[in-house]
């Protein structure tokens, strides 16, 4: 089984992540942990799209994170099933909170080593504001329009336990 997983900052997709993973036997790649080295600092390119190639070409995986720059046409095109993360600011923003709240000074388990959780204005205006932009809905949209057969729009917890429980 090879899932990806993309949505709004704050909607779950490394919980989600895990859960599959788990559910079906596949490693799991944050790309968070891709992106970024100790320190927040970013990797260099190539080095990452070699990591993110190599777990694609494995026969199951699932991949969480939207970054296009990581070869997300081929991510999506070889993945069975793709989920949307969809989740109003509403939810989205009290998570984050949360999230930083539980891991504080530290790093979670869907991060890079070093890269200690957390929360500046940067990051609420990410989740807020520029991680909706009319850009990415449309991009979205464009997603579901391309894959309507493989692709499932959650848009609130339920939704989400409900696809777990099939």
């Amino acid at each position: 089984m090879r899932i990806a997983v993309l949505g709004y900052s704050g909607a779950g997709k490394s919980t989600l992540a895990r859960a599959l993973g788990e559910k079906y036997g596949c490693p799991v790649l944050h790309l968070d942990q891709v992106q970024f080295t100790a320190g927040w600092r970013e990797r260099d390119r190539t080095e990452a799209l070699a990591l993110v190639r190599a777990v694609q070409d494995r026969p199951s995986w699932v991949i969480d994170g939207n970054y296009e720059k990581f070869d997300q046409a081929r991510r999506l095109a070889l993945a069975e099933r793709i989920v949307l993360l969809e989740f109003p600011r509403r939810i989205c923003l009290p998570r984050a909170v949360k999230r930083w709240l539980q891991y504080r000074g530290r790093t979670r388990e869907s991060m890079a080593e070093g890269c200690v959780e957390k929360l500046d204005w940067a990051f609420l205006r990410w989740i807020l504001w520029e991680g909706r932009t009319r850009a990415v809905r449309d991009h979205y949209r464009a997603i579901r329009a391309a894959y309507p057969d493989k692709t499932v729009v959650l848009k609130t917890p339920a939704q989400v336990r409900a696809f777990l429980s099939v």
